[in-house]
């Protein structure tokens, strides 16, 4: 039953994909409406789905591949609904849903896990390592979306190419707003991710740090963005500066995410998560 949710939510995000991308092209609000509330739907879905998976696994589904992908996808459409009660940016909604519609495709063209889980990974220290973790990634995700929607506004600026698209995109203040508010809120939560896991790492596994693949590369990770904070909020960067740093750091981060975790071994890789027998 809680794959037919998944797919079911899959469906629903490219519809509102289709009618976000048609709402930028002619601007009818109602096209927004409509595509706006088909997002919704599939966000209750999809956390029925992730509800579901949760109950079955008796921790947070985000042990092997195909769930990871499906959880950053639930995690990037709730990121972008609080976003957009506060900034009501409906041209942004255009760029979250084919991110989160990839996401689900990728998950949903993985096979399912078959070995049970260890109860190594049913620690209240794990669920809030992986919750933090995944929520710092959304928010991410949105500075990166931002900074790319930033670089193509200025762009048609600088050309003096002030076409349909310029009126249809929000102004640079509002993207370099976006670009801050969601660094600031998604770099706390990156490091209470590593937090919890280096104290979830001690308990279960007598250290706090590995030298694990993904231990280093999320390390990494949190050095780049921290350096991003550090300049925009000591030094001033903003604007096009911002905007480039931020691409930078989620390449590291989509690295992190996926090369570490398939191509690197190590107790975080998606081929061991999940799968070990108990001790």
């Amino acid at each position: 039953m809680a794959p037919l949710f998944s797919y079911l939510a899959l469906f629903l995000y490219l519809i509102s994909t289709g009618g976000l991308i048609v709402y930028v092209v002619k601007q009818h609000r109602w096209v927004f409406v409509i595509s706006f509330w088909f997002l919704v739907s599939g966000f209750v879905l999809h956390s029925i789905f992730l509800a579901l998976r949760a109950i079955a696994l008796g921790t947070v589904p985000v042990l092997d591949l195909k769930s990871a992908f499906s959880f950053f996808s639930w995690s990037v459409v709730l990121i972008y609904l609080i976003f957009h009660s506060k900034f009501r940016l409906m041209v942004l909604g255009a760029f979250v849903a084919p991110l989160a519609s990839l996401l689900m495709m990728i998950s949903s063209t993985t096979r399912w896990p078959t070995a049970a889980v260890s109860p190594m990974f049913k620690s209240a220290w794990l669920a809030i390592h992986v919750i933090t973790i995944f929520l710092g990634d959304a928010l991410f995700a949105i500075t990166f979306l931002a900074a790319v929607i930033y670089l193509v506004q200025e762009r048609q600026i600088k050309k003096k190419n002030l076409g349909p698209i310029f009126k249809r995109l929000p102004s640079l203040a509002t993207l370099d707003s976006i670009n801050y508010h969601s660094l600031i809120y998604g770099f706390p939560l990156l490091t209470i991710g590593m937090i919890t896991g280096s104290i979830y790492a001690q308990i279960d596994l007598g250290s706090y740090w590995q030298w694990d693949p993904k231990e280093v590369w999320s390390l990494i990770t949190w050095m780049f963005y921290a350096a991003l904070l550090h300049e925009r909020l000591a030094v001033g960067w903003r604007g096009r500066k911002a905007a480039i740093m931020s691409i930078i750091c989620f390449g590291v981060l989509l690295f992190t995410f996926i090369g570490a975790g398939l191509w690197m071994g190590g107790y975080h890789s998606f081929g061991s998560l999940g799968v070990r027998k108990a001790l």
